[in-house]
């Protein structure tokens, strides 16, 4: 009896620590908004779809809110948001698009600890299919994946898709989906972090010969 005993409490034992381990997903997407808290800088290769189109380029972000992309497909089309101001260089076009804006609300910054924390916000997360490493579509790389949904109405994407690392607790892919069912997906590779970048890098030099076109998202009421 004494031994039937005791192997009842090693499996009860073994069940508890194994329950103790297990980290909710609203646990896990606020390990890596600590993880983005913790370092001031980061570059990474982007690739951002959006139906059958693709962009690549480098991205390069500091705390807060700077972001820049300079694409090297298209070639040389650049973005720079300085957390005030965001600037499109079209060089297809030569055309410069000037928006005051008052945060950025792109899928690139929302990997960022300003933008995670938006999320937190927004968006209520689950594992899409458990906390466990999954291999992720078109290269293997393991991940664990999560779903975000809106907490309340008002919110642009229908769901977000976060692929994470599970050793570095970098975001790999976002996925945003709208409510119209369109969708557009940021893969993030070679991140390096605390690279020292100035806040120099995030002032765009426009070419003269581009024209300039100011608040090209939103009409001037005045």
């Amino acid at each position: 009896m004494k031994r039937f005993v005791f192997i009842f409490l090693l499996i009860l034992f073994s069940l508890y620590g194994a329950a103790a381990q297990i980290v909710t997903a609203e646990d896990y997407l606020n390990r890596v908004a600590d993880k983005y808290s913790s370092f001031r800088d980061y570059e990474a290769d982007i690739m951002i779809r959006q139906g059958s189109s693709n962009m690549t380029g480098k991205i390069s972000h500091l705390r807060p809110q700077f972001l820049r992309i300079d694409f090297s497909q298209p070639s040389n089309q650049v973005i720079v948001f300085n957390g005030e101001q965001l600037t499109v260089y079209l060089p297809e076009y030569s055309a410069i698009l000037n928006q005051t804006v008052t945060g950025g609300r792109n899928g690139a910054e929302m990997a960022s600890a300003a933008g995670l924390a938006l999320l937190r916000r927004s968006y209520a997360p689950a594992y899409i299919s458990s906390p466990n490493p999954v291999p992720l579509e078109e290269s293997g790389e393991s991940v664990v994946k999560l779903r975000l949904t809106p907490r309340s109405g008002g919110q642009t994407y229908k769901e977000l898709l976060l692929s994470v690392n599970p050793d570095s607790l970098f975001i790999r892919r976002m996925e945003g989906i709208t409510f119209g069912g369109s969708s557009v997906r940021f893969d993030f590779t070679n991140v390096k972090i605390n690279q020292g970048i100035p806040e120099a890098r995030f002032i765009y030099d426009s070419p003269a010969s581009a024209n300039m076109y100011n608040n090209f998202l939103f009409r001037d009421k005045n």
